[in-house]
């Protein structure tokens, strides 16, 4: 009796959080829809019955049908291969992602998980000690003599930090080592110093790069997507809430001409310097190609992931973080996509 109201117990659980899950992105999806329709005018009803019909027959279920329906509006017509969001989420993360790809939350884990040099870790706090980059123990006051002893700023990012939130950047004067204990886990990087083509999009913070690879049932890993994340003046660090993003050409590295703000509108220039994306390129992108690609073979385990690079100002990629659960896929979908077809996983539900 008690193991049966425990198993029920789970499932009610369980029930309610799909729930509250998919009922937030129908609200997202509904708010994109509506926002891209004052723009460029109400959505042709055959795509909306094409929506439906294909998160219904293909998918499985109907309510996948939202983010189909403004990907549709976005596009000006309906492509089969798009993957909802919440499609993502609560089909293929459990199914290719799983507990593995949770590492990816736990972020001084990651210099040690692919033995790599490319990320900009200079030190780690984890259960209440500090680490060095190589993981040997610091005492306390000597930690900020540690930090800073090659780079007059640091970045401080807490465990499953996400969207620019859990995130601080502090030189030696304003570093506080209580108010680090008070956030909790995380990990110290240096303050990348990028490369000067992104300091001509946004000078005030550091921009992004972010490639969506995969892996086939091969094993073969290929890029799926690319674009670039840049911060508004006011951002010490660029900000989910407030960020500009621009699809980037998989297979040259050309921005497109317009960027998109967090609520769809679109620009073609970047608000606070005037960059103009039309005709740039960015430069070494098969270097950052090659080495995303390099990282995804090298963690089998996670079949979809999202790298956050970026360039420095010796022609350098620093991998800033790695994504390995609920890798957001909504923009690139939108603006680049159907990006995952002919891996199947339209069918992974069955």
């Amino acid at each position: 009796m008690k193991a049966k109201l425990i198993s029920s117990s789970k499932q009610f659980v369980n029930f309610i959080k799909k729930y509250n899950y998919n009922h937030s992105h129908h609200t997202m999806a509904k708010n994109a829809l509506k926002t891209i329709e004052s723009i460029k005018g109400r959505t042709n009803p055959k795509l909306i019955n094409l929506s439906n019909e294909y998160a219904k027959d293909v998918l499985g279920w109907s309510g996948y049908a939202p983010w189909l329906k403004a990907y549709s509006a976005m596009v000006g017509e309906f492509k089969e291969g798009w993957i909802p969001e919440n499609y993502f989420g609560s089909v293929i993360v459990p199914k290719l992602q799983g507990e593995v790809g949770k590492t990816s939350f736990l972020k001084p884990l990651s210099k040690k998980l692919f033995n790599s040099f490319d990320f900009p870790d200079v030190g780690h706090f984890v259960n209440g000690t500090f680490y060095s980059e190589n993981y040997q123990c610091i005492k306390d006051t000597h930690v900020a003599q540690y930090l800073f002893k090659d780079t007059d700023k640091v970045v401080f990012k807490i465990n499953n930090s996400a969207q620019g939130m859990g995130v601080i950047v502090v030189d030696q004067e304003s570093f506080n080592l209580s108010q680090v204990k008070r956030l909790g886990d995380g990990v110290f990087q240096k303050y990348i110093k990028q490369h000067s083509f992104f300091n001509q999009i946004m000078p005030n913070s550091v921009s992004t790069i972010r490639v969506l690879t995969v892996l086939t049932n091969d094993g073969k890993a290929s890029v799926r997507a690319v674009y670039l994340r840049v911060g508004r003046n006011r951002d010490s660090h660029v900000m989910s809430s407030s960020q500009i993003s621009i699809p980037v050409d998989v297979e040259n590295g050309e921005l497109n001409n317009l960027g998109y703000s967090k609520s769809w509108y679109t620009l073609d220039t970047h608000p606070d310097t005037g960059f103009e994306f039309r005709n740039k390129k960015i430069p070494n992108f098969d270097k950052i190609i090659k080495k995303s690609l390099e990282l995804q073979s090298s963690m089998p385990f996670v079949k979809c992931i999202g790298w956050d690079l970026i360039l420095d100002e010796n022609d350098n990629v620093q991998v800033m973080e790695w994504n390995g659960f609920h890798t957001g896929i909504g923009f690139a979908e939108f603006t680049q996509g159907p990006c995952f077809k002919g891996l199947g996983w339209e069918s992974l539900w069955k």
